[in-house]
């Protein structure tokens, strides 16, 4: 890199970090880590490579791992530069610190002790594979990675099944194939789903089908890279004759049959008519 870079306010930096193309990091992303005055990531080599390809010079600069599995250990470290008014800059390994990501601890402890916490946007396997789905994407649900265990697996699978948006998992490649048919079997084998793997990476690859279509796809395949799931939202649940009467019986203590019907109507999603026709006869048999 080239240029002067300006003096970082004290604080912590979230950085996201490429999910496969190294281009894909953003300018202010480059600032950031090469003027923080000590740097912290999930994985130590592959930010260290990263700044090595994009001309970032660590210069002496405290590099500090900081994971699942030394958060305890190494986040006071890092609270203790925040307290000495240093600037801490922290990357994911991949993506979007947070998401699927040990950041949380770390982001929430600095901003308990009045520390400023901001972030760097970039790349996200959520964001990215909702993109290239063809998907709704005006509501979503990202929830994370379902438990590994089948019976667990099945069960927060069923407490998802309603969800009315498009839902996004993360799964190994190694229990695509299981979790495939464990949907098809929880959602429905119509229901609509996308597998998205080694997102803007070189063999990226986008299957798109019912879930059991993709469950077949699946079943016998051996799967390599990351990989992201994505399910159309359920549909919407066909309103029977008991709620329609238990709607239009309380609307009609307030509105005139005419708009009650009007009203229920537009709720449910069903014709003017046939509503109106099922609010007269509740008038006259009421």
């Amino acid at each position: 890199m080239t240029g002067e870079i300006q003096k970082l306010a004290p604080g912590l930096y979230f950085v996201s970090t490429p999910i496969g193309a190294a281009r894909d990091i953003t300018l202010r992303a480059l600032d950031i880590l090469a003027s923080a005055e000590v740097i912290a990531a999930e994985d130590t080599r592959t930010l260290r490579h990263l700044m090595e390809i994009h001309g970032v010079a660590l210069a002496g600069r405290p590099l500090i791992a900081y994971h699942d599995h030394n958060g305890e250990e190494a986040r006071p470290r890092l609270l203790r530069a925040l307290a000495e008014g240093k600037s801490v800059a922290y990357a994911s390994e991949a993506g979007t610190p947070l998401v699927a990501d040990p950041g949380f601890q770390l982001g929430r402890a600095a901003a308990a002790a009045g520390h400023m916490v901001t972030a760097a946007p970039g790349a996200s396997a959520v964001l990215c594979a909702l993109t290239v789905s063809g998907l709704p994407s005006d509501r979503f649900l990202f929830a994370g990675f379902p438990p590994s265990a089948e019976g667990a697996r099945r069960r927060w699978l069923a407490e998802l099944a309603a969800t009315a948006a498009t839902l996004i998992l993360y799964e190994s490649p190694r229990r695509v194939g299981d979790l495939l048919t464990d949907l098809s079997q929880s959602f429905g084998e119509d229901r609509r789903a996308v597998v998205c793997r080694e997102l803007t990476k070189r063999f990226e690859e986008v299957r798109r089908g019912t879930l059991a279509e993709l469950a077949a796809e699946f079943a016998d395949r051996a799967v390599k890279g990351e990989v992201v799931v994505l399910i159309d939202r359920a549909p919407e649940r066909a309103a029977d004759a008991a709620d329609l009467e238990a709607m239009l019986c309380e609307a009609m203590k307030t509105l005139s049959v005419k708009d009650a019907a009007a009203m229920v109507a537009e709720a449910l999603k069903l014709p003017k008519r046939e509503v109106y026709q099922a609010a007269l006869k509740l008038g006259r048999d009421g």
